[in-house]
């Protein structure tokens, strides 16, 4: 059998990137972990609908001996998050800070990891298209399951004032499906320049268009400034959908569902029981609908949103904090 030279030496590349790959897996699949959550949903049961406990999970990685990264739609709303290591350990840990337009948040556990393996985060601004990607996670519950891939594209959104509507995500053909959210995904030096996000699908599978919070969104918005997490699912409210539902003024915020245990759950903010769509969303009505926080009252407006960002960025755990809210139709107050 001859073999071309082109053919040898594409043969022993080949080889060489599987080696790189099988080596840089090896380095940091300590790092990653696997984040199981218990969350309330509202359920048809026969002919009642009731709030029942619902199991899930996705991926993280460790930055810290206490801190991990992950998605934020994966924590958002959790009653219980609890975290497993690639050496079989399991920790309880609590949400520390997440923003849901980025997708990205910051959780904390209870007890640090003993000889904790530590993911080093990247510049993901150095980044370019055509790079190979290696994303490690839990798809489908397959813990530390590898997948690699190239980076096709960037989105960006981070020319707002507000923190509230920025955004940025790198775009990969790498395979993503349920159970990787959350997870790290690595340049080909080990470093993470990513947040495993969402994918793009037709089908509800992977069709090799997913996406993944950059390292430099997340250390800007929960390493550096660290807004505080609320603990409350809300969707706005604005124009004809205000009005539907009685609310006083152009713009608020809908609650959907409230973590007991958060902030806000503590400050006896409730949410929603009925779904119903409104406008072509699905939506869960008869909770609380959010007026103002601390006298700034919502608009969806920059300057009001830069308000409440910056709002945002001085409060402190204990720092007081009062929600004027809209229930049963009338008007009132809730303090921490």
């Amino acid at each position: 059998m001859r073999f071309s030279l082109v053919g040898i030496m594409l043969l022993l590349f080949t080889s060489s990137k599987a080696q790189d790959l099988s080596k840089l897996y090896e380095t940091v699949r300590p790092s990653v972990v696997v984040i199981f959550t218990e969350e309330k949903k509202l359920e048809k049961l026969g002919a009642t609908v009731q709030m029942v406990s619902s199991q899930s999970l996705g991926s993280g990685f460790l930055i810290s001996d206490t801190e991990i990264l992950t998605a934020a739609h994966v924590v958002d709303v959790a009653e219980q998050l609890l975290v497993q290591f690639s050496d079989g350990e399991i920790i309880e840990a609590k949400v520390i800070s997440a923003f849901k337009s980025s997708d990205i948040a910051l959780i904390a556990l209870t007890t640090p990891k003993k000889n904790a393996v530590i993911a080093t985060l990247g510049d993901s601004d150095k980044s370019k298209v055509g790079e190979r990607v290696v994303v490690v996670g839990a798809p489908f519950g397959l813990t530390h399951s590898l997948s690699s891939g190239y980076i096709s594209s960037f989105i960006k959104n981070t020319s707002d004032k507000n923190p509230f509507t920025n955004a940025e995500y790198i775009q990969t053909d790498a395979a993503i499906n349920t159970g990787n959210s959350g997870g790290p995904m690595f340049n080909l030096e080990g470093k993470v320049i990513g947040i495993v996000s969402h994918i793009k699908t037709v089908t509800g599978g992977f069709q090799g268009i997913g996406f993944a919070a950059t390292s430099n969104i997340a250390k800007k918005l929960l390493l550096d400034k660290k807004i505080l997490w609320t603990g409350a699912e809300v969707v706005p409210l604005s124009g004809e959908s205000a009005k539907m539902l009685n609310v006083p003024q152009n713009d608020a915020l809908l609650v959907q569902r409230v973590v007991s245990n958060s902030p806000y759950g503590k400050m006896g903010l409730r949410g929603g029981i009925i779904e119903a769509i409104i406008e072509g969303r699905t939506l869960l009505l008869g909770g609380d609908i959010i007026l103002a926080v601390n006298g700034i009252r919502f608009e969806f407006t920059d300057e009001t949103l830069t308000k409440l960002g910056d709002f945002a960025n001085t409060l402190k755990p204990g720092d007081p904090v009062v929600l004027e809210i809209l229930r049963d139709g009338k008007v009132i107050s809730l303090k921490n």
